[in-house]
């Protein structure tokens, strides 16, 4: 795969170059080809009127010498027509086949007509008239085949310089371009293989720079799940399995009807009881909040009136406060309307006040409040419980956390909270705890009126 992307670079870099070079090449001649051919035929006149210029003042009896001396002076080769049309080839380098030029453009040059080629003609000449003794005769001269293919020669060799260091060039940069991929890659083995130790040390500003920031990223966020899976795992196992050795162990003491009594048989059918209603209880949650996790559970928005829900909650929560002989202060205005999921938000209540009856010691007080904001309500649940040590107040919202407390007094698995935290934010409220240790717990609960969503 690596090899493959070299070799797309380098090639996809070369037929750019050559598709460049040839349309520019041919971009060039058909902006510049007048005005090339224009100075060429300068150059080819200024060197015609030098050499009549010359014949003029020398007046050389050998003619024939005095033209090949001249072509081999300027390097452009010579076709001189007299008044009987026959022609007189004076060439600078061999092998170099005459111009065929018209009788008319001959005609023209020999009345004294300066004859410049144009673009019928296959190469690029000029015709002077010369005067040699009493006869006009027609001088043509056009550049020499050698300077042609020395330029040529050139150009190509200028072309070839140009792609060879270019392709080093483009080779050298792939390498730049592929090595952070190729690190990439092996972090990504690395990565699918479970080990999420791994960082990326590209220092770039450019697109691969933040492509290895956003990896680095990913990674950690991948090994914070993975810690938080190892926990969840040893968290659940540890609720099912004690629940689990106790119902084991009473169960095999049952199957030994002689060895206990009648009254030891019923207390122990009680705590497999209650230990099968615990196991029932972390199953329920445990769907509930993978049910709020997912896309799944959509909230079933319905209108009704916040203070007659909780009225409700704390007249099915009676058998449990009435018998600790605790007494519920209740503050709530009328009709506090309010638009949201009611079951969920009627979990939260029971949550709560579950919470504030199971950690608050006999004849103890919960004062429940209502207020009323710009955008919705605020709902306080205060109780003159345990409390929670301080140090302990930013981790009561996670999953399977446990204060020690409420460890040793309760059967709860560490969840209830978490549920808590997750409605209210899917209602997208927010709630905090606060607590003294010895003086008891206040929960503060905000919630608005109309969802932003629903707004």
């Amino acid at each position: 795969m690596t090899r493959s992307l070299y070799i797309r670079v380098v090639v996809t870099f070369l037929a750019a170059m050559g598709i460049g070079l040839i349309v520019s090449v041919l971009a060039g001649l058909a902006l510049f080809e007048e005005k090339i051919d224009r100075i060429g035929q300068n150059d080819l006149i200024a060197a015609g009127e030098e050499i009549i210029r010359v014949h003029e003042q020398t007046e050389p009896a050998n003619l024939d010498r005095f033209m090949q001396s001249m072509v081999k002076l300027t390097s452009y080769s010579v076709q001189l027509y007299g008044g009987s049309e026959a022609m007189k080839s004076f060439k600078y380098s061999t092998g170099t086949d005459d111009l065929a030029i018209s009788q008319e453009s001959i005609r023209k040059v020999r009345e004294g007509t300066i004859y410049r080629s144009t673009s019928k003609d296959k190469e690029t000449f000029i015709g002077l008239p010369f005067q040699i003794g009493g006869e006009r005769q027609a001088l043509f001269l056009r550049p020499s085949s050698r300077n042609e293919s020395t330029i040529i020669h050139l150009m190509l060799t200028i072309l070839l310089f140009v792609l060879v260091t270019g392709s080093a060039c483009i080779l050298i940069a792939a390498i730049y371009v592929v090595k952070p991929i190729k690190t990439l890659t092996a972090a990504t083995r690395r990565l699918a293989r479970g080990d999420f130790d791994v960082e990326l040390g590209v220092k770039r500003k450019d697109e691969l720079g933040t492509l290895a920031q956003s990896f680095n990223e990913m990674a950690v966020g991948l090994k914070q799940l993975e810690q938080m899976r190892q926990d969840f795992v040893s968290n659940v196992s540890h609720e099912i399995q004690s629940p689990l050795t106790s119902i084991s162990g009473f169960a095999k003491a049952l199957k030994d009807m002689n060895s206990i009594s009648e009254e030891e048989r019923a207390q122990y059918l009680d705590i497999i009881l209650a230990e099968s209603g615990r196991l029932s209880r972390l199953s329920d949650n445990l769907l509930k909040l993978a049910s709020l996790d997912s896309n799944h559970h959509p909230l079933e928005y319905a209108t009704f009136h916040l203070d007659e829900q909780i009225r409700q909650v704390v007249v099915n929560c009676e058998p449990l406060w009435s018998e600790k002989n605790m007494d519920i202060d209740l503050d709530l205005p009328q009709a506090a309307e309010i638009t949201a999921d009611k079951d969920q938000i009627n979990q939260v209540w029971m949550n709560l006040l579950g919470n504030s009856i199971k950690f608050t010691p006999e004849g103890g007080l919960i004062h429940i409040q209502i207020r009323t904001r710009m955008d919705g309500y605020t709902v306080t649940i205060c109780d003159s419980g345990i409390g929670i040590e301080p140090e302990q107040l930013g981790r009561v919202f996670e999953r399977f956390y446990k204060t020690d407390r409420s460890r040793n007094r309760s059967g709860g698995n560490g969840l209830g909270l978490a549920i808590v935290k997750k409605i209210v934010a899917l209602h997208q409220g927010d709630v905090r705890i606060e607590s003294k240790v010895g003086q008891g717990t206040k929960v503060v609960v905000h919630l608005p009126a109309i969802p932003p969503a629903k707004a």
